[in-house]
C-alpha cells in the first residue's frame, strides 16, 4: 500500500467540533476501505492566501494515510462533491512522519522577534 499526506481546507462557518467530527468520519470511512489513518492534526482556522469561493479563511486539517490508491481517489471524489470542503491536496510520500508537523510547531515558538 502507498503512503499519503492529505491536507483538507473546510469552510470557515462550521465549528471546530464539526471539523473534528468530519475528520473522524473520514478516518472511519478510510478504514472501512482498507486504509489505515495514522496521525491526524487540526491546524485551526487560518487565513487563506487568496479568496476561494468568496471565503478568506478556512479550517485546515492533516491526515496521514496508508492505503490503496482506490480509497484515496474515492476520498478526493467525495471532497469534490462536498459543500464543506473548499480545497484538498493529497501527496504521495516515501514515509509518514510520526512527530508533529511544522504547522503544529509554529504555535508556541518563542524565537520570534517582534
Amino acid at each position: 500500500m502507498a503512503l499519503y499526506e492529505h491536507v483538507l481546507i473546510s469552510r470557515p462557518d462550521i465549528s471546530p467540533a464539526q471539523v473534528e467530527s468530519q475528520i473522524e468520519e473520514l478516518g472511519q470511512w478510510l478504514e472501512s476501505q482498507g486504509a489505515k489513518v495514522g496521525k491526524t492534526e487540526y491546524w485551526g482556522l487560518r487565513n487563506l492566501s487568496y479568496p476561494i469561493n468568496k471565503q478568506r479563511k478556512g479550517h485546515y486539517s492533516l491526515l496521514n494515510i496508508d492505503g490503496p490508491a482506490a480509497a484515496v481517489h474515492e476520498l478526493e471524489r467525495r471532497h469534490r462533491i462536498s459543500d464543506d470542503v473548499i480545497r484538498y491536496m493529497t501527496i504521495k510520500v516515501d514515509e509518514l512522519e510520526e512527530e508533529p508537523s511544522a504547522m503544529m510547531g509554529r504555535k508556541g515558538r518563542s524565537d520570534r522577534k517582534d
